[in-house]
């Protein structure tokens, strides 16, 4: 496995996030935009998941690529459709990149020793991303 880079990114909601300080035995990245049909899907499915949620677990993080995104109020976007899940903002490309995402949504499974166990691009599904959290948890059996 990979290791994943290491970043730090600041988030919507005020503050930053870095994956250097994360502790959960999974952390799932998802990069968007609010332009992408195939992102307000997964944005969809994704929102459903985190208000579901009931394990220490996993962390959840979309990540919001400004430089391909760049004229959209994050905030308003994330208000209208009442996200509430932790979304950090790309610095242009520059997460994106160093993750080696050919395009949106593209989620990526970060293991406890934050390796890149999954990455998932944009025809996949929520179950195919939940089959990977599941084998990463230990609850696949």
């Amino acid at each position: 496995m990979k290791k994943a880079p290491i970043f730090t990114l600041p988030t919507v909601q005020e503050g930053s996030w870095s994956l250097e300080n994360a502790t959960k035995k999974v952390t799932m990245l998802t990069f968007w935009t609010s332009w992408c049909p195939d992102s307000q899907r997964d944005l969809q499915a994704k929102h459903t998941l985190y208000e579901s949620l009931h394990t220490d677990d996993l962390e959840m993080l979309m990540i919001h690529v400004t430089g391909r995104d760049p004229d959209v109020d994050i905030s308003t976007f994330l208000d209208e459709y009442n996200y509430l899940f932790p979304v950090l903002k790309d610095d242009g490309t520059k997460v994106y990149d160093q993750y080696h995402c050919m395009g949106v949504p593209t989620t990526v499974l970060i293991d406890e020793n934050k390796n890149i166990a999954f990455v998932y691009h944009d025809k996949s599904t929520i179950m195919d991303v939940m089959k990977g959290v599941a084998s990463l948890l230990g609850t696949d059996r």
